[in-house]
């Protein structure tokens, strides 16, 4: 996928996974949260016994809040956690389910993007010989990169994101995620009830590298940080009598700061036609990874590339007729997106 091909850093070799792997069950991004949770005890072999218990505290945490974790009617496995919730089972007993019936796919598809596997693998399975997994070295090098803390906060967002998706059923209701620039949250609107997803930073991350949209710094998600990225609209706000749904996902972008409010930043201005480009890249990102992000941008800018490509140009066109002056940064860094 041009994703990774573009910036082959293992980081992005793992978002791959996070973002555009196909999500039958959230199984997945357990799995990928388990495997956080575990990295600081320095094992390389980590048993199915081992890996059951935060694999299935996280899937118990979010089925109190989302009861819909997979696109089966029915899982033995999930009924179990649903059991441990309401106080049936013992922590041991729920252990003890999950590595029978836990892992029988994830650990198999966990690599596989787009019906193919990645060129990095971050464990090995092992359970015929040795009754687990093995991390590698990459998934080590993984967890010493300057990205690692924003890849947990984007693989929650990535899930709470396709939660919501099948709560609603794409299937049946396109999702609608909205932004809310005050509390800097997307959420959903179903029934006319607000339903907020998550933060709107921790979703947009991934798709943009951990890297200011338009000059390439490296941005952070952590509150505090003197590089926490800015949501900035692309289309400044100003043009929101002009611009039809410019509080939509497909014009909201990362900045750092000096970019979206530095001496130099961006402010009322119109960012360049190359900009705008980069702009159409990084939502057909959203495009590929599927729902509800797929169905969103849709939703917003059109079925086809090149209707969404049209979209871009027109609202380009009347920012630029309307605010004159176009503004781009100095790169900071590579063009990786």
């Amino acid at each position: 996928m041009r994703f990774y091909q573009a910036d082959p850093t293992l980081e992005n070799y793992w978002r791959g996974v996070i973002l555009f792997g196909n999500n039958v069950a959230s199984y997945k991004f357990a799995l990928a949260h388990a495997l956080y949770d575990l990295h600081p005890q320095g094992q390389a072999l980590i048993t199915l016994e081992a890996l059951a218990a935060p694999f299935a505290r996280h899937l118990c945490a979010h089925l109190q809040d989302a009861p819909k974790q997979t696109t089966s009617s029915r899982s033995q496995f999930l009924d179990a956690c649903m059991r441990f919730n309401q106080g049936e089972l013992s922590e041991a007993q729920l252990t003890e389910i999950t590595v029978k019936r836990g892992f029988a796919n994830v650990i198999d598809a966990f690599h596989h993007v787009n019906r193919a596997e990645i060129g990095k693998r971050f464990f090995i399975d092992e359970r015929k010989t040795a009754k687990g997994i093995r991390l590698t070295d990459d998934f080590y090098r993984l967890t010493e990169s300057q990205q690692f803390m924003n890849l947990i906060h984007e693989t929650d967002a990535r899930w709470r994101l396709v939660e919501q998706a099948w709560a609603m059923g794409v299937s049946r209701n396109l999702v609608a995620v909205e932004y809310d620039s005050e509390q800097q949250m997307l959420f959903s609107r179903p029934r006319d009830r607000r339903i907020n997803i998550t933060s709107c930073r921790n979703s947009l991350n991934g798709y943009q590298k951990g890297r200011c949209f338009y000059c390439y710094r490296d941005i952070s998600l952590t509150p505090g940080d003197e590089n926490l990225a800015d949501v900035d609209h692309f289309l400044p706000w100003s043009l929101q009598d002009k611009v039809s749904n410019i509080n939509g996902v497909w014009n909201l972008v990362l900045a750092c700061q000096t970019c979206n409010r530095g001496e130099n930043g961006k402010f009322a201005r119109i960012p360049s036609l190359r900009l705008l480009e980069r702009l159409h890249h990084r939502n057909e990102y959203f495009i590929n990874s599927r729902l509800p992000l797929h169905e969103t941008l849709v939703n917003q800018t059109g079925s086809q590339p090149a209707q969404r490509h049209a979209f871009l140009q027109r609202a380009w066109q009347t920012g630029l007729n309307t605010l004159i002056h176009q503004w781009e940064p100095e790169a900071e860094g590579d063009a990786i997106f």
